[in-house]
């Protein structure tokens, strides 16, 4: 439970190996993850061989993290279970964009928990939302057959620092008893004022120019045509990896 609460990204990693039996308990804490059907239509690609990890990083844009010595890559993988049914006289139709969102839900659970055992076994992780950036990349570096699409990352090992939590909004931001509540403007002015307020975003509008925090999300980090670029390379890889067949 207090791993859950002092979870922090690190991004400096300590040159220490993760010892093979502390790795092989992770996984298995991450295989215990629940999954649809029971079907566990994803995979785990774990990367140590510092060449590859190396090739990673320009995956990665060579992000501090991915110094890490281990990177986890998440795939959502119909591959695996697909040959399963067709061994056992069973004809599979796993080829749509459904299924690619069975497996990508299989895989971000599997992580999470992944994530949970390292923390409580004292390493640390850092999430890497960049794995979709490159999906195409990724897929010819770990040689991902069809059916297998990378989904997310975590770069994993011992902390070189202790860097101070990151906030987090107030649960009225993100809970909702019963049935949606949508926001008035009252409330996000009210959810969003701590964030708003702290010096590390005053620090961000100095650097960035800007007036808001909201214009360095959508005009600095996060734009329109990144995002549009993106989602078209993304639905290329679905459709490379066999997941876009949408007809009956």
């Amino acid at each position: 439970m207090d791993a859950i609460f002092n979870h922090r990204s690190i991004r400096n990693f300590s040159d220490r190996k993760v010892e093979k039996e502390t790795l092989n308990r992770i996984l298995e804490a991450g295989v215990r993850a629940s999954t649809t059907g029971n079907m566990q239509v994803y995979s785990i690609v774990v990367t140590t061989d510092s060449e590859v990890r190396t090739a990673l990083n320009g995956c990665h844009f060579n992000q501090p993290a991915t110094k890490a010595p281990v990177l986890m890559t998440f795939c959502a993988d119909f591959n695996r279970f697909s040959k399963w049914c067709e061994q056992r006289k069973a004809t599979p139709g796993y080829d749509n964009f459904h299924s690619f969102v069975v497996g990508a839900i299989d895989a971000l659970l599997a992580s999470q928990n992944v994530a949970l055992e390292a923390e409580h076994l004292g390493l640390g992780i850092c999430y890497l939302g960049t794995t979709t950036y490159t999906a195409d990349k990724i897929i010819d570096l770990l040689k991902l057959p069809q059916g297998v699409v990378p989904v997310t990352t975590i770069a994993l090992g011992y902390a070189a620092d202790a860097p101070g939590l990151t906030d987090r909004l107030p649960l009225d931001a993100v809970v909702h008893w019963e049935t949606y509540k949508d926001f008035t403007p009252a409330d996000i002015d009210r959810i969003y004022e701590e964030r708003d307020s702290q010096p590390l975003t005053k620090k961000l509008l100095e650097e960035n120019g800007k007036e808001t925090l909201a214009q360095v999300f959508t005009e600095n980090r996060y734009t329109k045509k990144d995002f549009v670029a993106i989602s078209n390379l993304l639905l290329e890889v679905l459709k490379r990896q066999g997941f876009m067949n949408n007809e009956m």
